[in-house]
């Protein structure tokens, strides 16, 4: 199965954010890059996947106790978006296929019709939104908006706002953690 497969990614991914705090990863980052914004950006657009997620957060973390939280926010929300528009276009087709070819009786083909549904259509956008701006990865609520076949004019409105959120919660955080 791919949860385990999943897990040992996490868990990887746990791994090199701790060794991104302890080598000073982030002094790096921002030498290649002399700006905290442009470097706010770069790892917004790793805050988005399951393989990324923890060094993202991890950098983004270390940009707000240097700069403006609002402006790390929302130049991590503008390349979080552009993660979520990848995803989007590599998922959103797949998806419906994906669990097309899962699913093989009747009563099964029944579910994937009322995902369909009016009611479907307006509920997993919203799950996905609420797990975009979670610390959960994008992937995710991307394939629940693909799955409701969200318009793309929708998702990027909906994907900036909800990553800004999801940049200062993991910004709040750092600076709880850095406090104490």
């Amino acid at each position: 199965m791919h949860i385990f497969k999943d897990i040992c990614i996490v868990v990887i991914s746990i791994l090199v954010a701790i060794l991104m705090v302890h080598v000073g990863f982030v002094d790096s980052i921002l030498t290649v890059f002399e700006s905290p914004l442009v470097a706010s950006f770069v790892a917004g657009i790793f805050f988005t996947s399951l393989l990324t997620i923890s060094p993202a957060s991890i950098v983004l973390a270390e940009l707000g106790t240097r700069g403006a939280p609002l402006e790390i926010a929302f130049f991590g929300a503008l390349g979080a978006l552009i993660g979520d528009m990848l995803l989007f276009y590599f998922v959103k087709d797949r998806i419906s296929a994906d669990i097309a070819a899962l699913l093989k009786n009747k009563i099964e083909h029944y579910h994937l019709d009322q995902m369909h549904s009016r009611y479907a259509r307006w509920v997993l956008p919203m799950i996905g939104a609420f797990i975009i701006a979670s610390p959960l990865p994008d992937e995710l609520g991307i394939m629940l908006m693909g799955a409701a076949k969200m318009k793309t004019r929708y998702l990027i409105p909906v994907s900036f706002v909800m990553n800004f959120i999801g940049v200062l919660l993991v910004l709040a955080v750092g600076e709880i953690a850095i406090r104490h």
